[in-house]
């Protein structure tokens, strides 16, 4: 008797009727059924492929050590921002220490400066070695740098220390949303991000107020440093005993060829890259004229190093720190673009409303930083509010782009400052801008770990490119901020101040010259002030288009406890038509090869 497979999975028998008919169609049958749930569990499999990046509920930690691995993270974030700030009301006390006036720049720059430069290297460290070892790594290096600035005897030294400080720094930040990839479903991630998000903005207004508070008192400002060492080590200690080695997906692999994985060509042109850049624009029009040799070179060098290392992420994308495979992805160009501006504008509201406080208004540091807390009030309460919606509806699209549309208003409300304004009016502007900022602060981030969900590695490569964007836009617009407050108060104040350099004046020296002379300089230094709100209301702009280029993505039916809920209907409608087709596909070919044959 011969049996014959149709091309569809049925079978034909053809044979005369005798007594082994019944065991033979037995047997098709049989057959039959093999074949069917084959089919059922090579869909389901190929359903579960898309979701490789997820766990099951009970795989996830929880408990006492969930809370221990968020808390010693929650610690090392707010370490991390309070640094950024701590030191820019401890600045006369050191270099009254150091004798050291032309090296101010330096000790903020050159935390920036190693932040920026290894912020995407910590991204495919975290994607090809152990979360749990490279997280140790940054506090150590975080803690060293602390370590190096609070017993620095010399200016030289304690540059060095926040150039250390800041690499810990960039592990640090990359490292707080990888481990909630580890820690936390994506469908519950939203809200643990808006709580990291309020725990910044509040390090972030505590640091110059700390830093004064150490700086007035038998404290001295090396505490601004050594405070870092307890309160390190604690997360350090929590860290090492509550987390588990996580994302040793390439465990079989050797050393040597997860190293060749780190793109160490592209590095290496990257951070000099990045150093150069920064350095011209810091340098340029302030310490260096922008036509000057020194000006020049630098961003020669940075043009040319920069254009080397996008050649090498082309030529080579297998091993890219920026694969193209995911730049190009229309969500993840689009929350790069909107951490670069969003990073951009932020930084220059926040550097420079304080300013104002103190140059306009007449405010000590310490004052002009309690006269901020209604802007860092907002921006705590909105971000937690904004994980909560994005967590309940599943959308994180509707609250970035309210966000970003409010924080336009407040945006567009700080460019009317002027010098009469009343404290009741600049506190509410703060509050409106407070509001969009809190929103919108960490959406990028979620759509980045949304969109690249079926990897673990292209999670954290995504993540660095987002933490990359943000700081480099910062570093970027705050210089930019600078030159245009030069140049326009050069512009306003033109013939008004015979004798005083308002460049390098304190920010309160204006309230304290006689009525005749403070006035006119007042309004010119307000409308210098005011052209750098407007650049920053520019950028908020460009975070509004941005808002409008991210797909949507729901984060909700991602749960990771149940395949069932992880399907494809999770995904958009074009990655539903792709991956259906790809799985389809497999099925047919590896069905159609086994079912081809007779049998005897």
């Amino acid at each position: 008797m011969q049996v014959i497979s149709k091309p569809n999975g049925g079978i034909t028998t053809m044979a005369a009727p005798n007594s082994d008919q019944p065991t033979l169609l037995s047997t098709c049958k049989t057959q039959d059924d093999e074949h069917t749930q084959q089919r059922q569990q090579e869909l389901d499999q190929g359903t579960r492929t898309l979701t490789s990046a997820t766990y099951s509920e009970d795989q996830y930690p929880s408990g006492l050590r969930l809370f221990l691995i968020l808390f010693s993270f929650l610690v090392s974030m707010f370490l991390v921002a309070l640094d950024r700030l701590i030191i820019a009301t401890a600045l006369p006390k050191i270099t009254d220490d150091f004798h050291s006036v032309t090296d101010i720049g330096w000790y903020g720059s050159a935390y920036l400066l190693s932040t920026c430069a290894f912020q995407l290297l910590f991204g495919k460290l975290y994607a090809y070695f152990p979360v749990k070892h490279i997280v140790v790594l940054s506090v150590i290096f975080f803690e060293i740098g602390s370590t190096i600035c609070g017993t620095a005897q010399s200016s030289i030294a304690l540059i060095a220390g926040r150039a250390i400080a800041g690499v810990g720094d960039a592990g640090i930040l990359a490292g707080s949303t990888v481990v909630l990839v580890y820690s936390v479903p994506l469908c519950r991630r939203p809200k643990y991000q808006g709580i990291c998000g309020a725990v910044f903005a509040v390090a972030s207004a505590v640091g110059p107020l700390l830093g004064g508070a150490f700086t007035s008192s038998h404290a001295t400002w090396r505490w601004c440093f050594l405070m870092n060492l307890p309160l390190g080590g604690v997360a350090l200690l929590l860290i090492a005993c509550a987390m588990k080695p996580l994302g040793q997906t390439h465990e079989k692999a050797s050393l040597g060829d997860r190293l060749r994985q780190l793109d160490i060509k592209g590095t290496m042109v990257l951070i000099p890259g990045v150093v150069c850049l920064l350095l011209a624009l810091q340098w340029g029009g302030i310490k260096y004229a922008w036509n000057a040799p020194r000006s020049v070179i630098l961003m020669v060098l940075a043009a040319v190093l920069l254009l080397v290392f996008v050649a090498i992420q082309v030529l080579l994308p297998e091993t890219a720190t920026v694969p193209p495979r995911i730049i190009k992805q229309r969500s993840i160009f689009f929350s790069a673009w909107i951490s670069f501006f969003f990073g951009g504008q932020l930084m220059i509201f926040l550097y420079f409303i304080p300013i104002y406080l103190q140059a306009i208004k007449g405010f000590s540091a310490i004052e002009s930083g309690i006269r901020i807390l209604p802007l860092i009030l907002s921006i705590t309460i909105f971000g937690a509010i904004s994980g909560t919606v994005t967590t309940r509806i599943g959308y994180y699209n509707p609250v970035l782009i309210l966000g970003a549309c409010i924080m336009a208003i407040g945006g567009g409300l700080l460019t009317t400052l002027r010098v009469k304004t009343e404290e009741r009016q600049w506190s509410g502007y703060q509050v409106i801008y407070g509001m969009g900022v809190g929103l919108s602060s960490q959406v990028a981030n979620l759509a980045a770990q949304t969109v690249l969900r079926k990897s673990e590695a292209d999670v954290s490569v995504g993540v660095g490119i987002m933490f990359f964007s943000q700081t480099l836009g910062g570093a970027i617009f705050t210089s930019v901020g600078q030159d245009i407050l030069n140049s326009q108060l050069e512009k306003h104040t033109m013939g008004l101040h015979d004798g005083i350099d308002l460049k390098k004046s304190g920010a309160t020296t204006l309230t304290n010259l006689p009525a005749e002379l403070r006035d006119p300089l007042l309004d010119g230094y307000n409308v210098a002030l005011r052209a750098v709100f407007v650049v920053g209301l520019i950028l908020v702009c460009f975070v509004v288009v941005g808002a409008g280029g991210l797909e949507w993505t729901s984060v909700k039916g991602y749960t990771g406890s149940d395949p069932k809920n992880n399907d494809i209907g999770s995904l958009s409608a074009p990655e539903q038509m792709l991956e259906g087709k790809n799985i389809l596909a497999q099925v047919d070919k590896k069905q159609h090869s086994d079912e081809t044959g007779s049998i005897p």
